[in-house]
């Protein structure tokens, strides 16, 4: 995966839902957190989507609490040939075990998204700057997702998403949260490479998450 035009990756916690996501969605992210035994869900799959590989620390609002198991499984599932895109989070990358994950996805060929969830605020638009700089600068994507205050708080993040993407850089950017929810719509006119959705909106991992179809259709339109 190159991300080199926008991807809509529906969330799964379950492969075998894979096929209901087809119509809609360009991958499938799977949430390795969510799952009992994953590396064998992996070794099992033959679906038609390719898997950006989710493993999300419970420090960054996913469930996995064991950091050196996640991320032993992560890169594995790395170096699989379903799996084209593996995310790890950018403190993992900077500040902890994160690299090799990042080392074994470069053996295969399989893109590294490094990424950031503020489930508090929106910064300012030079914290948002230095982020991107530090995940770009890490990663092949750099994913920023925010919380929105206010509806005002989406205008800095689109803001910052053009100015990377301008710049040639492949970011992923959306704004958690009820009033920041239309950026998952909007954000891809501004550059953002990446989309997140449930293929049922009951199941969102995340604040303010569309259901696949509604955000395929969303996307679709504005473009």
């Amino acid at each position: 995966m190159d991300f080199e035009e926008f991807v809509l990756a529906a969330s799964l916690a379950d492969l075998a839902e894979e096929p209901r996501a087809r119509e809609h969605a360009d991958a499938a992210e799977f949430r390795m957190d969510l799952a009992d035994d994953p590396l064998a869900a992996l070794d099992d799959y033959d679906g038609d989507l390719p898997i950006l590989a989710t493993n999300r620390a419970a420090w960054e609002g996913g469930e996995a609490v064991d950091d050196e198991a996640r991320l032993s499984d992560l890169a594995a599932a790395a170096e699989l040939s379903c799996v084209g895109a593996v995310d790890v989070e950018l403190k993992s990358l900077a500040e902890g075990e994160g690299g090799r994950v990042a080392e074994a996805a470069r053996r295969t060929g399989t893109a590294v998204i490094a990424s950031t969830h503020d489930f508090e605020r929106t910064p300012d638009r030079a914290a948002l700057r230095e982020t991107l700089d530090e995940a770009t600068d890490r990663a092949d994507v750099g994913k920023l997702a925010v919380t929105a205050g206010e509806r005002a708080d989406v205008l800095d993040l689109l803001a910052v998403t053009r100015e990377f993407a301008s710049a040639g850089e492949r970011v992923a950017t959306m704004a958690m949260g009820a009033p920041g929810r239309h950026s998952r719509a909007v954000a891809p006119l501004y550059g953002s490479r990446i989309g997140y959705a449930p293929v049922d909106p009951a199941d969102a991992t995340a604040p303010g998450q569309y259901g696949l179809a509604t955000l395929a259709r969303l996307v679709d339109e504005l473009s």
